[in-house]
């Protein structure tokens, strides 16, 4: 019989994380504690237009992050001062749910966040009010997957944590206790 390993932070999630959550907001049943649900990474790429190569690049490399096949997406509308047409691929994005989610938010919190220069922090900004987080990356070489020699072009992603928080003082305490290093309000306001 198989034994399935429970990624770490899952079991952080479940020791330290559930515990907290419930001095911090007296929840009385443990279904009101919120849980990350899923994490949907998306690479938006403006330059596939012109470069079909470059959406090709991206997508390989999105898969050697997230250890899925992502899904390319289209242009919804046309825009004649873009050179875009409906139905163009113009990027790509993955979504994680379960162990994959945990051991991509393993590596992004303990491997890549640390690798980018200067880092003092992620933004508290970046709550939608309902309690789900979505941060902005700049380059994907703070990935230990990607090789500097391997990539065409240096392009950013955007990735979302969806939780099932309430409201966004809930979805920060739960992605503060699980180990994001959010900046203070003093540290946000400083130029970056």
């Amino acid at each position: 019989m198989k034994t399935v390993k429970i990624p770490t932070l899952r079991e952080r999630y479940l020791n330290d994380v559930v515990p907290a959550m419930i001095k911090q907001f007296g929840y009385k049943n443990r279904m009101q504690i919120p849980v990350p649900e899923k994490v949907i990474i998306n690479v938006g790429m403006g330059e596939a237009i012109s470069n079909a190569k470059m959406l090709d690049a991206a997508v390989k490399e999105l898969s050697q992050i997230s250890g899925q096949k992502p899904v390319i997406t289209k242009a919804k509308k046309s825009i004649s001062g873009f050179k875009l047409r409906q139905g163009m691929a113009i990027g790509c994005k993955v979504t994680l749910r379960r162990t994959r989610m945990y051991e991509f938010l393993e590596r992004l919190l303990h491997v890549a966040l640390p690798r980018i220069r200067d880092f003092r922090g992620i933004s508290p900004k970046g709550f939608d009010g309902k309690g789900n987080y979505t941060l902005g990356i700049k380059e994907q070489l703070i990935f230990p997957e990607v090789s500097y020699d391997d990539i065409l072009a240096v392009h950013g992603m955007d990735i979302t944590i969806v939780t099932t928080a309430c409201n966004d003082k809930e979805g920060a305490a739960l992605l503060k206790y699980l180990g994001f290093p959010f900046r203070t309000q003093r540290e946000d306001h400083s130029p970056a």
